[in-house]
């Protein structure tokens, strides 16, 4: 299927199929805002915990936190970003669009014109005020990254667990930044998740621990189903380093429009820590007791968007084959990435296969996340189960009900088995066990 077709196939059915809705659509929607649906919320909280299980849960030396998204200015202006945190802003004289100049090349995109204004600089972080009156003393912005609350953070991390470098302070959470040309879908949107963790480390170690988080966040995607051909590592050019970074490489994928950035890998040197320690008049240095020596860490960041990566997967688990004679729609989503793991569809609503399907729905729901559907015929309900990328289907059939045995269906093959009702949990963990999932890579 050609680029274009999948990427609006993809939109359609995100939509459809209650993945990702344009936001307050009943009013005619709010430009580059999107809701997630029922089963768009439990992806984008398996793309969360897969990230947060490879890089906190598997590792001795990385923690969380949950910064705020408020925060005070100076912290701004420390990083940077109230002086430098813009993008070129020129608008078009003859229709009045706005626009990035370092994106349109010199012509309106709306109407061809090339009677542009010239560039003026235009900050991207959304201000707004804390307490009753709106005025400088009250303003207040809200995050574009979430790195700075772990940077501000660090020496009240590292005292209260005691920890020595090599270590990270990893996050998950929104952040926003006041785009002037969101689009494509959810790639580029105001309000977003970031995955991201500040890595520590003695100022020698470094250059091991940018190529170490290089691999490691590269094979992550890898693992949970993006194709190689579909991925790239790609250096910063020197003169598009941002101003902290010493080295940036950045994981692009393949979307329809070309390659773009999934998650940054930077090393930030000790620019943030130094920056806060200036600004703030707090000692950033981190004490080692066996060397007697203070030093500020260097820091490798590996910072990724959460609903970027549910974009490049649903683009990726994208499949259309045939089955029986028929044509398909099917999400080859990792087992670890789909809404549902599993399907419970008893073949009838007689009552009596009612309980039988409620009894095997109870078995599975506390071990697994569990769909039921009962409307239509069977073959309609492995389609649609299909096309929102449920790994296996468990049919209840009147069978059930004197063999004690049900009917699980492989999404991928379409083949079937016949189980007793009491091993399902395990055969379905075992299917789970056996497939490929991202595993931390001891550093050595």
């Amino acid at each position: 299927m050609p680029d274009l077709d999948r990427m609006e196939a993809i939109v359609s059915l995100a939509k459809q199929r209650g993945f990702i809705f344009p936001s307050a659509e009943i009013y005619g929607g709010f430009r580059s805002t999107y809701d997630y649906g029922p089963l768009g919320a439990l992806m984008l909280r398996n793309v969360r915990e897969a990230w947060w299980n490879f890089m906190v849960q598997q590792r001795p030396n990385v923690v969380g936190i949950e910064a705020a998204i408020l925060s005070s200015p100076k912290i701004w202006e420390a990083s940077g970003h109230l002086a430098g945190f813009t993008d070129p802003l020129v608008d078009c004289r003859k229709c009045g669009s706005r626009w990035r100049e370092d994106q349109i090349e010199g012509v309106c995109p709306s109407c061809g014109s090339t009677d542009l204004t010239e560039a003026r600089d235009f900050n991207l972080m959304f201000r707004t005020f804390v307490g009753p009156v709106a005025d400088d003393a009250s303003v207040a912005y809200l995050r574009p990254e979430t790195a700075q609350g772990m940077f501000v953070n660090f020496p009240l991390v590292q005292r209260a667990l005691r920890l020595k470098p090599p270590f990270g302070i990893a996050q998950l959470g929104k952040s926003f930044r006041n785009e002037i040309t969101p689009g494509n879908f959810v790639f580029r949107t105001r309000e977003f998740d970031q995955m991201e963790m500040e890595f520590f480390t003695p100022p020698e170690l470094a250059d091991r621990y940018f190529q170490y988080w290089t691999t490691e966040r590269y094979e992550w995607y890898r693992t949970l189903g993006i194709p190689a051909d579909e991925l790239r590592l790609r250096p910063h050019d020197p003169d598009e380093l941002s101003h902290y970074s010493k080295g940036t490489v950045d994981i692009e994928y393949r979307f329809p429009w070309g390659f773009g950035e999934l998650e940054g890998i930077a090393n930030r040197g000790t620019y943030d820590l130094n920056a806060h320690a200036t600004h703030s008049g707090t000692d950033m240095t981190y004490f080692d007791p066996q060397t007697n020596e203070r030093y500020l860490p260097n820091v490798i960041e590996p910072a990724g968007g959460v609903t970027r990566a549910m974009m490049a997967f649903l683009l990726s688990a994208f499949d259309r084959d045939e089955v029986g004679g028929e044509e398909r729609t099917v999400l080859r989503l990792s087992p670890f990435l789909a809404p549902y793991t599993v399907a419970v569809l008893p073949l009838s609503r007689k009552p009596e296969l009612q309980g039988a399907a409620d009894a095997v729905f109870a078995s599975l729901a506390s071990a697994f996340s569990c769909d039921f559907d009962v409307t239509q015929s069977i073959g309609r309900r492995y389609r649609r189960q299909d096309e929102i990328g449920t790994p296996f289907c468990v049919t209840v059939d009147f069978d059930t009900l004197d063999d004690k045995a049900v009917t699980v269906r492989d999404r991928d093959t379409t083949e079937q088995v016949r189980i007793p009702m009491t091993e399902v949990t395990r055969y379905l963990q075992e299917r789970l066990d056996s497939t490929a999932r991202p595993v931390a890579t001891p550093f050595g």
